[in-house]
């Protein structure tokens, strides 16, 4: 009888040791050794780098920009701050709260504030918040309304900065799933390489 329990402990400890150093070890180093090789930017959290080399921010959360000269994305509702990735979410309200209402109206007064001679409609991505709070892309539309604003802030042709926004959209994936999207970070990053760039050629 001892030994029966004797030879039961004695595969259970082997079977945990086998296992620990399956999935405790050898799995992790395989998935993380694949993830490094083949999807290193993914993996490292799709860090986005400035000319200068300096990591400035992910490609997967939104960063709140307001001045005129850069794109900006859509608005936030996660506390105590904007685009807080630890306090993902959204402020829930329905269509037709009055909140939500005020809050839009509010956002639309400071998008006319900075860009008063802007006619056109403006995209409703520019003024509702996300589910997560957390978007770092905005549509292709959004990026459009905003060109001439820039383009003023900078003093640079709007051609330039429709080119860059052109360039940076993103189609649907397989061309059939969701819609064409413009990340905000890499729009902004773009416009201070090319705002820099043609002043050294000016110069």
């Amino acid at each position: 009888m001892l030994m029966e329990v004797a030879k039961q402990v004695r595969t259970a400890i082997l079977l945990v040791i086998f296992f620990s150093i399956i999935t405790g070890f050898l799995y992790p180093v395989v998935v993380t050794s694949v993830a490094q090789n083949l999807f290193s930017w993914r993996a490292n959290g799709s860090l986005l780098l400035s000319q200068d080399k300096r990591f400035i921010g992910s490609a997967l959360i939104g960063q709140l920009f307001t001045e005129p000269k850069y794109f900006w994305g859509r608005p936030s509702a996660t506390t105590p701050f904007s685009y807080n990735a630890a306090s993902s979410g959204s402020d829930n309200f329905g269509p037709r709260n009055p909140d939500l209402i005020a809050i839009v109206k509010n956002r639309c007064n400071e998008l006319h504030k900075v860009d008063s001679k802007n006619a056109n409609l403006i995209p409703v991505d520019l003024v509702t918040a996300s589910a997560s709070g957390l978007d770092p892309d905005i549509s292709p539309l959004a990026a459009q309304y905003q060109i001439n604003r820039i383009a003023k802030a900078r003093n640079l042709p709007a051609t330039k900065i429709a080119e860059i926004v052109a360039s940076a959209t993103k189609n649907r994936v397989w061309h059939v799933l969701g819609e064409p999207t413009v990340n905000v970070l890499q729009l902004n990053i773009a416009l201070n390489a090319l705002e820099k760039n043609l002043h050294h050629k000016v110069q």
